[in-house]
């Protein structure tokens, strides 16, 4: 092996636990009260935030008004993402996850559990991995009670 090929390896390697951080940052972000400006400093300029029921969001101002929005509708979170698969090819990367998310829901204060598939495209921006695409699948979301085997609202 070569010194420009360990380098290269060394560098994708560094790359996997810099998107590994990304997504983490992302998860507290929403967990804290869905801190509207720190997740859309996660993405892009021009990032995408997207999920079927939720809608798309492009840019940082779009995200961010969004997510304002996110206390009201959860007001407790705590994502758990998992089983990341994350592909880099130089200034980009792909990655899928599996979420699970038990949740609040408002204004009842509803128990619930969400499961969703999280399908991600990273930009290496300014020398910082960013979100470029970010979407969600729902697998299921159900109330905590009857869990996703009996009452399967979504998914």
């Amino acid at each position: 092996m070569t010194l420009e090929e360990l380098e290269r390896r060394v560098r994708v390697l560094e790359d996997v636990e810099a998107i590994k951080k990304l997504k983490a940052r992302y998860c507290a972000c929403c967990d804290d009260g869905f801190d509207p400006d720190g997740i859309a400093l996660l993405f892009a300029e021009d990032g995408v935030w997207e999920s079927a029921g939720f809608g798309s969001y492009r840019g940082r101002a779009a995200i961010r008004k969004f997510f304002e929005a996110g206390p009201s509708v959860f007001p407790f979170t705590i994502h758990q993402v998992m089983n990341p698969i994350i592909e880099v090819e130089g200034d980009r990367a792909r990655g899928t996850w599996y979420l699970l998310q038990p949740s609040t829901m408002a204004p009842d204060g509803r128990a619930i559990w969400l499961a969703a598939h999280y399908e991600d495209e990273y930009v290496r921006d300014g020398g910082v991995w960013r979100f470029a695409r970010l979407r969600t699948t729902t697998r299921f979301f159900t109330p905590y009670e009857d869990g996703w085997g009996k009452t399967r609202i979504l998914g």
